[in-house]
């Protein structure tokens, strides 16, 4: 039985508090990707509260001005930017409508995590730092600007049509980077790749059973930050299953289902299958079988896979064998994880692509993947590469329009004076580095020709899983370097 969320006690207490008290609004409104007026309703009223003058452009993102603290006017315009969005991910037995329900936060010693669904920490915890800065009267600062993107978790649409007049600024904080002892200063750009299978059905075999299967309890995670740790993918062992099923014993394939998100590694998987009534011994000691070599393959990463599966009532139709023969190769040869390491950046991963969705719909069965890449060629020659994998199905395959990587600046002022603050106020200095997932900073860029850019954030964990938590003491930690960092931007030349 589904469980529902209940809610346990207040953030407001921790400190700095108000960056606790303004991440503790955002778990209150609903914010799914492309589904964002309530919190920009909320965010409109909330300018006209504190006196802020406010600008939206027509995709919906808002800039919030406010004038720089006495002594500080002729300081470089600064605009923070965050996005509103949140990934929307559950446990499949919690009860969560993420349209309507606020997320349930809740302190667990040094962490601010949420009961089964993703926290939306990412960015919620960059845009209450933001927030924080406009609203705390100790905070010196130059011209500030709040700059509050749409709908970056599926694609970074909001940067990719942000208004070319929208900003003043000179230099832009990205507070969308998740370890405390990194600034990044470059990342990947991406691309999706979706197919489309028309689905051709059949007759419902006679002297059948019907079963579930279930691939779940995998970690799942970002498939930019998390795509080279060799977490398991549950659409790829569940096709690994229906591949061998369908040759051991002849199964039927009725539905394949992961819904998911293009840039979070698919935690659960599920397919119902019907096989003659003679085979269920041999497919049931097969099932278990699978079990224990995924197990023994992920044993170090995945200690908590399973496979289940459990007889249900028969179907009203199933696919036809060689479409659903064709669908299946077609998916297990869908490349999925790192393609290439970066030859000149160590431990970078230059290019990958993560197998995100599939989900049988009426008479379609659409497949999602998305790939990353620091190089433009890279990226489009593995796109293309998925698209020959999905177009051998059958599938009639389309790319959403991409974003271009973020090309580091090692020239960058912003960058070297962070570095600075950083090390004198920390006691140590910043990793500088490139990442392999994707910011918005590269789409803002080339709006914006000129603009200097950097990215930091406190240490979060998991996001895009339920696990995801925030670090409290290093939310504490950032902030302190963050209003520092604005104390100490130099003067507009």
């Amino acid at each position: 039985m589904a469980t529902k969320n209940t809610n346990n006690g207040s953030l407001a207490n921790l400190e700095p508090k108000l960056v606790w008290q303004s991440f503790e609004q955002l778990t209150k409104i609903p914010r799914p990707s492309k589904k964002e007026e309530k919190i920009l309703e909320f965010f409109k009223k909330w300018a006209t509260d504190n006196n802020f003058e406010y600008q939206q452009d027509e995709a919906g993102n808002l800039v919030i001005r406010k004038p720089a603290t006495k002594g500080m006017e002729n300081r470089v315009p600064v605009a923070v930017q965050g996005h509103v969005d949140m990934v929307c991910e559950k446990n499949s037995d919690v009860d969560f409508d993420f349209d309507n329900d606020p997320i349930q936060a809740y302190v667990d010693g040094d962490f601010v995590k949420a009961r089964g669904t993703t926290l939306g920490a990412d960015n919620g915890i960059g845009v209450a730092m933001g927030m924080a800065a406009m609203l705390d009267k100790n905070v010196a600062h130059p011209p500030l600007e709040l700059l509050l993107t749409v709908d970056e978790e599926t694609g970074l649409t909001g940067a990719n049509r942000l208004a070319t007049n929208l900003l003043h600024s000179k230099i832009l904080i990205n507070l969308d980077s998740e370890e405390e002892d990194a600034f990044t200063i470059g990342c990947a750009g991406g691309i999706n790749t979706i197919g489309k299978f028309k689905y051709i059905a059949d007759e419902v075999p006679s002297e059948s059973i019907t079963y579930n299967i279930a691939v779940k309890g995998l970690m799942g995670g970002h498939s930019g930050i998390n795509i080279h740790e060799g977490r398991g993918n549950a659409i790829a062992l569940l096709i690994r299953i229906l591949w061998k099923a369908i040759h051991k014993v002849n199964a039927r394939i009725v539905s394949i289902n992961a819904p998911g998100k293009h840039n979070a590694i698919p935690r659960e998987a599920f397919a119902t299958i019907m096989i003659k009534e003679a085979a269920k011994d041999d497919f049931v000691g097969y099932i278990e079988e699978c079990r224990e070599i995924f197990q023994k393959e992920y044993k170090t990463k995945e200690p908590n896979l399973t496979v289940e599966y459990n007889l249900i009532g028969a179907p009203n139709r199933v696919m036809e064998m060689n479409f659903a023969k064709k669908l299946i190769d077609s998916l297990l040869v869908c490349p999925h994880g790192v393609f290439r390491m970066s030859p000149d950046i160590p431990g970078l991963v230059q290019t990958s692509t993560n197998l995100a969705v599939v989900l049988t719909q009426d008479d379609e069965i659409t497949v999602l993947t998305s790939q990353r890449s620091s190089l433009e060629s890279e990226k489009r020659h593995l796109a293309n590469k998925v698209r020959a994998a999905l177009e051998l199905g059958g599938a009639e395959v389309t790319n959403t329009d991409g974003y271009p990587a973020w090309e580091p600046n090692i020239k960058s002022e912003i960058v070297n004076l962070a570095a600075k603050i950083y090390e004198k106020n920390i006691g140590k200095a910043p990793r500088i580095e490139a990442i392999h997932a994707g910011l918005e900073c590269g789409l803002i860029g080339e709006k914006y020709p000129g603009m200097d850019m950097i990215s930091f954030g406190p240490n979060l964990f998991d996001v895009h899983t339920p696990s995801e938590k925030v670090q409290i003491s290093s939310v504490q930690k950032i902030w302190k370097f963050f209003v520092e960092l604005l104390k100490n931007i130099p003067e507009n030349k």
